[in-house]
């Protein structure tokens, strides 16, 4: 063997004895993989992704059933227990949102990350009281607005896709009132004798919110009066918002290729903003 061949040999032996370390140092570590495997399951498209996404949308919806629910009756030792073992799940799914990030310090400041903390308080010390819990519906509405979860249920649900519109009215509608619902309950019920469950509460909202106004119920001082204005001013505007999704004519979602309209009637064949001939898919059922 020539001396050229015995250096071809030590060299052809040097990379096989590096290959596996220069693999080993290519291989994620364990922390980067669970981060990257979590941000999956939060902003992801695969099957699991989904299924995950959706988990959570119907634990949300769970959560504001309880709420809503137990609001009505006496602290029971066993329903403090559930808000201890809600809270515990909702810091997890927090802080495992928050790990996976990849945009931390703009989530920290979103408004939705300060309602879920607030919820969290309120089922982890009872002493705060309930109310804040009724923000988790905040997460819902959300969850809802996810891109991602968006373009799998328009592409799940035929019912999703003909009424979205109403459906994130009857959402926004929702969430404002169990909201509003809580703020009464929260500041009135130690100092008003009319206000002395969720349900008086609810009552309240929904009359000053139609301004209807029967006055068997009024908020008293100038923070009452204020959360009665509030009500109204924002109620009204979204209970308007819903009357047009409901009277309005359905509206599909497709993109014009060339101005990029996004919503069209449901027999358009050009688009009302450029006049390009759409392509509309049609299941032939309406």
């Amino acid at each position: 063997m020539t001396i050229a061949d015995g250096a071809r040999v030590s060299q052809k032996k040097a990379k096989v004895r590096a290959a596996p370390a220069s693999r080993e140092s290519a291989r994620p570590s364990r922390p980067a993989a669970f981060r990257e495997a979590l941000h999956q399951l939060y902003e992801g498209s695969s099957s699991a992704a989904y299924r995950f996404r959706y988990g959570l949308l119907a634990f949300d919806l769970f959560i504001l059933v309880f709420i809503v629910s137990t609001s009505f009756i006496a602290r029971e030792p066993w329903v403090e227990a559930c808000d201890v073992v809600f809270g515990l799940i909702i810091l997890a799914d927090f802080c495992a949102r928050l790990y996976a990030s990849k945009r931390r310090s703009r989530d920290l400041m979103h408004f939705s990350t300060w309602a879920d903390a607030a919820a969290i308080v309120s089922f982890l010390a009872p002493i705060v009281g309930e109310g804040a819990g009724f923000l988790r519906i905040l997460r819902t509405l959300r969850l809802l607005r996810s891109y991602r979860l968006l373009a799998q249920l328009r592409a799940d649900s035929r019912f999703f896709r003909r009424y979205e519109e109403v459906i994130f009215a009857v959402a926004n509608l929702a969430v404002f009132i169990f909201v509003m619902t809580a703020v009464v309950y929260e500041t009135q019920h130690t100092i008003n004798k009319d206000v002395a469950n969720y349900a008086d509460a609810l009552y309240f909202t929904v009359t000053a919110l139609t301004t209807t106004g029967f006055g068997d119920i009024t908020l008293p001082g100038t923070t009452g009066r204020l959360i009665t204005v509030v009500i109204m001013i924002f109620g009204v505007t979204l209970f308007f918002n819903l009357a047009r999704a409901l009277i309005s004519p359905n509206k599909v979602r497709f993109s014009c290729p060339d101005c990029g309209l996004q919503r069209h009637d449901a027999d358009a064949v050009h688009c009302k903003a450029c006049g390009k001939t759409l392509n509309i898919p049609d299941e032939g059922l309406a």
